[in-house]
């Protein structure tokens, strides 16, 4: 089976994480599965990024922002793919423009276009997990773009449909979808299932385990989450 991992920053900020990360992509290989994961940016290195530009110019274009902001993922699909290769399992890291992702030229909330799977499918075949940069893209001109908001939600979910996986796994830091944010009311319910309009509600009233676009995307390629 082919599962795509996708872990958010918060699960990757900071070694430690990046190590718990590592450990459970290596436990769905070692039960015989193929594993593309896709990574955001560690912690809060996309709003460090921000305001680092800020001190360097006051009105920045989106084009030298998207530059700047998808090194973040590039980071952490590198030290993904180190992390794993430290623990005896093969990795290699992909930035959107070597898979490639292709998107349109809107910068700072690109729609992806395309995902062309031959590099992934060669790297899965020879028995490499696949680490990909989420949040990125490349457009027509061969500039990288980002994806907005969720945007490694979105790369995930893409990716699993272009991929036709078998599921796709959302790590976070909350322990599944609730009735409202667990991390602020205590009688926050979970729930065990949820439909894609029920979510794609929920996401578009403010919930952040998901963002609408991701759904709208998983909904439209019939990929479980």
């Amino acid at each position: 089976m082919l599962f795509v991992e996708k872990f958010g920053g918060s699960s990757l900020a900071g070694v430690e994480r990046v190590r718990c990360a590592a450990r459970l992509i290596a436990d769905t290989v070692r039960a015989g599965h193929s594993v593309a994961a896709v990574l955001s940016a560690q912690g809060k290195t996309t709003d460090a990024l921000l305001s680092t530009a800020a001190h360097y110019s006051r009105s920045p274009s989106k084009r030298e922002l998207d530059m700047l902001l998808s090194a973040g993922e590039q980071m952490s699909a590198a030290l993904g793919a180190m992390t794993l290769r430290s623990i005896g399992v093969e990795a290699v890291s992909l930035c959107a423009w070597q898979i490639p992702i292709e998107t349109d030229g809107t910068h700072g909330n690109a729609e992806i276009e395309l995902i062309d799977t031959v590099r992934i499918r060669k790297e899965l075949a020879e028995g490499h997990i696949v680490v990909a940069a989420g949040f990125q893209g490349v457009d027509e001109n061969g500039d990288i773009t980002t994806l907005g908001r969720g945007g490694s939600d979105t790369s995930a979910v893409a990716l699993a449909a272009a991929l036709k996986a078998d599921e796709l796994i959302i790590y976070t830091d909350v322990d599944g979808i609730f009735s409202s944010d667990p991390r602020i009311c205590q009688n926050a319910v979970r729930r065990e299932v949820i439909s894609y309009d029920d979510m794609l509600l929920l996401a578009q009233k403010g919930a952040q385990v998901l963002h609408d676009r991701s759904v709208a995307l998983a909904q439209a390629g019939g990929v479980p989450i």
